[in-house]
């Protein structure tokens, strides 16, 4: 049977893609509080609600964090990885270029959550259910997202904007107008994914 709000949802859904470039277009601030109003609502373990949002529109902390990001990107490359010279420089080029990439948004959000939660032990959950709203509400404002872990490493956050040890990090994500869309990435079939009743 038809369902206009199911079928809106759909194509809100199907439409995120994972942006890697932006344009300079500004976001503004009511598109910004609509998108993170929209996180807000997302469950939580016992309705804790135990997000920050942290939202930086400043370009010059956006260039501190690039050259943090890369650098400790190098120093782990260099120091865990054991990686030549060579490898290295290549490393540089190619992180440089994805950061830059991200960091061309006008607007950035860092999903954070408190460990002293009551039910701290879930707030990751949390947290990356809230980012889910973020990144729809984003698209259904014709904005791109990323779900960023570690392309920009947590050290490198925290230390450009201070974040206190009590809030874990979930994500970071640009928020902007794309470069351009990317095509859809093909999908399995959604009878690869189910199972019904038990595993035999």
């Amino acid at each position: 049977m038809p369902n206009k709000t199911y079928d809106a949802l759909r194509q809100v859904i199907e439409g995120r893609r994972t942006v890697r470039r932006y344009t300079d277009a500004p976001v503004p601030e009511d598109d910004v509080r609509r998108i993170l109003d929209a996180a807000r609502y997302a469950p939580s373990s016992g309705n804790e609600q135990p997000w920050k949002f942290l939202v930086v529109r400043d370009r010059k902390r956006m260039d501190e964090l690039r050259d943090a990001a890369v650098r400790v990107t190098l120093d782990y490359c260099r120091t865990k990885l054991g990686m030549t010279a060579e490898q290295i420089e290549e490393q540089r080029r190619t992180h440089t270029e994805y950061i830059a990439g991200c960091l061309s948004a006008p607007v950035l959000v860092a999903i954070l959550v408190d460990k002293q939660a009551k039910w701290a032990r879930y707030s990751r959950h949390d947290g990356a259910l809230a980012a889910a709203n973020l990144m729809l509400a984003a698209r259904a404002l014709g904005y791109g997202t990323i779900y960023g872990t570690d392309g920009i490493p947590e050290t490198a956050v925290r230390e450009v904007f201070s974040i206190p040890e009590r809030y874990e990090f979930v994500i970071l994500t640009p928020v902007g107008i794309p470069e351009s869309w990317p095509e859809p990435p093909e999908r399995k079939d959604l009878e690869s994914f189910l199972v019904y009743e038990r595993f035999e």
